[in-house]
């Protein structure tokens, strides 16, 4: 579907704009519902263009958008974001809430469905294809950034390969294998505390509103 064009200072004064998620410290804010209109918008998208309005409110009257004069870094920062959405596999919180609740995560080793939204937000903000290459010549992948040294088989490094799966697998947009290797993590001594960002934005504080308006039925 085509959508009309906003010009930057309208782009600004839209709902999708005024409702935007702020931090994704929402441990300290709370959780802001996503409207159904906002679709599949990733956050990338949001903080982007909460960026762009930002140097719009604070550059005042000096500082003008009519569309021939439109400056070449507003230009950018849209297309920048944009792109990163062509190049991600984003899910709806709602949606991967419902298929960990079918794959019985919910109490699985005494952790949530919230626990897990948590997990994936931190790691990858709900991110199925994400790889994160380290100097190692590791990478973490997918949703729960699983990480191939320990894990699983990139065949680029060193693996331990416990989960006895490539990679690839967990980019896959059914999210199973990924499901299959995060159980055997889990299962292991210190449970999520296995991922250093769970422990630090998760554990331990309140993670109910991570489900707020889910139906997981």
């Amino acid at each position: 579907m085509r959508q009309r064009r906003l010009l930057p200072k309208q782009l600004c004064s839209t709902d999708s704009h005024r409702d935007s998620w702020a931090s994704w410290d929402w441990s300290e804010r709370g959780v802001g519902e996503r409207s159904a209109s906002e679709g599949e918008i990733s956050q990338t998208l949001r903080e982007n263009q909460q960026e762009v309005c930002e140097t719009l409110r604070t550059a005042g009257p000096q500082l003008t958008f009519s569309p021939p004069r439109m400056t070449r870094a507003l230009f950018i920062s849209l297309f920048s974001c944009l792109a990163a959405i062509n190049q991600a596999s984003l899910i709806n919180r709602c949606d991967l809430a419902k298929v960990l609740h079918q794959e019985d995560l919910d109490g699985f080793e005494g952790y949530s469905v919230s626990d897990w939204l948590c997990l994936a937000f931190v790691e990858s903000h709900f991110n199925i294809s994400k790889v994160n290459e380290y100097a190692d010549g590791s990478s973490d992948y997918g949703i729960f950034q699983i990480n191939s040294h320990y894990w699983c088989n990139d065949y680029q490094s060193h693996s331990e390969n416990t989960c006895h799966m490539t990679c690839q697998e967990l980019l896959s947009p059914n999210l199973l294998a990924t499901i299959k290797c995060a159980k055997k993590i889990v299962s292991r001594a210190g449970g999520m505390k296995n991922w250093a960002e769970w422990s630090i934005h998760c554990a331990g504080r309140p993670l109910s509103y991570w489900i707020t308006g889910c139906h997981m039925g």
